[in-house]
């Protein structure tokens, strides 16, 4: 049973009110519940807040809310970690159903397509070993060829150093940016481990331009502006 989450919390530092900002005339939560919506994979949809605005909204685009999330689960330093054991507690305990896995999908990447999430969904299914599947997009630097660390000297250093060293970006080693666009978690690797760092994690390659995370005023933009040049 896969069980997508979209948690999303009231308390918006970076831009007031973000998980509900009109995004070209739609509220952000609107973009990531429609693609859920579109999946051939994912079993049931819910959200977990701690907002009446978002859980509003997010009801009024057909996704459902069936519980609140506590205050202490909902600020600022709070981990996604323990938000996921009680997304999935509540919901068991709730619809009698048991959860094989949850797929966690961030507001805050609009532009993520339902083939981004069955593809991880899928990466996941097929592979027993692995505990995590993340999406991500190939950045522009890499730590092997031209990303630098400044150390306790003063002297900054390549930040990942092999036997020579590697004068062609397409010799170095293979890395991934994180983007939020869907975490794939099997349901015992929530209590195996205290965080998805810990566990057996496979990245599920997207496009960048797909990969957007948006965080400030200046994101907004960059991602109106993909999606004007895309139609």
């Amino acid at each position: 049973m896969i069980l997508a989450t979209i948690c999303c919390r009231g308390g918006s530092k970076g831009v007031p009110g973000k998980n509900v900002k009109l995004l070209n005339g739609k509220p952000l939560i609107a973009y990531t519940i429609e693609s859920a919506k579109k999946s051939s994979l994912i079993n049931d949809l819910i959200i977990s807040t701690d907002s009446e605005k978002i859980a509003e909204v997010a009801k009024e685009f057909g996704a459902s809310v069936p519980f609140m999330r506590p205050g202490d689960l909902a600020s600022d330093s709070a981990s996604k970690w323990p938000v996921f054991i009680h997304a999935v507690e509540e919901y068991e305990k709730l619809t009698g159903n048991t959860v094989d896995y949850l797929v966690d999908l961030d507001v805050t990447v609009p532009l993520k397509t339902a083939t981004d999430i069955d593809g991880a969904i899928q990466m996941a299914l097929s592979d027993t070993n692995v505990d995590v599947v993340i999406t991500g997009y190939e950045p522009e630097r890499n730590p092997y060829f031209n990303m630098m660390e400044v150390k306790e000297d003063g002297f900054a250093e390549i930040v990942k150093q092999g036997n020579k060293p590697i004068v062609r970006r397409q010799d170095a080693p293979a890395v991934y940016s994180l983007t939020p666009a869907a975490y794939v978690v099997k349901k015992s690797a929530l209590y195996d481990y205290e965080h998805w760092s810990k566990a057996k994690c496979k990245i599920f390659p997207i496009p960048r331009e797909r990969a957007v995370d948006i965080d400030t005023e200046m994101d907004f933009k960059i991602v109106e502006f993909l999606m004007d040049y895309n139609k």
